[in-house]
């Protein structure tokens, strides 16, 4: 099944957008304004990391990957100031047969938390997810226990903590412990068989 999902979507009040190699500015100014508050949640990354020709580079692939149908990452704006992203959420590592899962990932500029915007974003992606472009039983989430935001989210979308699992990524200079998430397709029933 190659179902590519929308360039763009659209809640109440933002604009996601798929990767494109035109958001570099706009995306590179996002990871710079956010670098450090980003940093004790994300991997260590290159040098060039924050430069524009790397952003580029990175996006190219994203649109790459999402017309392969290995990641659907989305950078969001409000609509009403749509060349500044605020944040992004992703659907990757989608996995069919007997599973028919896949993995969500999300940032969120630090001064647009608090507004329920992740929520909004989130809960797109999650229409996304179990409609019938994807049509996926099951979304996956990992977050280090004392992310207390992140759990926050995932707790007010209705996902449920499945497990621990113990020293799952290097973030921050150490293997750091994250907690398994997930949320069903309610539409799904028990004797529902996977498509394929």
């Amino acid at each position: 099944m190659n179902a590519v999902p929308p360039l763009e979507l659209r809640t109440q009040r933002l604009l996601l957008r798929a990767p494109s190699v035109a958001l570099a500015a706009a995306v590179c100014d996002y990871q710079r304004r956010n670098s450090a508050h980003f940093a004790p949640w994300d991997p260590p990354y290159p040098p060039d990391f924050l430069e524009l020709e790397a952003t580029a580079l990175r996006l190219a692939q994203g649109e790459a990957a999402f017309a392969a149908g290995t990641t659907w990452r989305y950078w969001f704006s409000l609509k009403e100031e749509p060349e500044r992203i605020v944040g992004q959420a992703q659907l990757s590592q989608p996995s069919r047969g007997p599973f028919q899962n896949v993995v969500l990932g999300y940032s969120l500029d630090q001064a647009a938390q608090g507004q329920g915007l992740m929520r909004e974003a989130l809960r797109a992606l999650l229409d996304l997810a179990f409609g019938p472009v994807l049509d996926l039983h099951r979304v996956q989430a990992a977050v280090r226990p004392d992310n207390h935001r992140s759990r926050a989210v995932l707790q007010a979308l209705g996902f449920v903590q499945e497990g621990l699992s113990r020293r799952y990524l290097f973030i921050d200079g150490a293997w750091r412990d994250h907690e398994v998430w997930a949320l069903l397709n309610p539409h799904w029933p028990d004797g529902r068989a996977p498509r394929g």
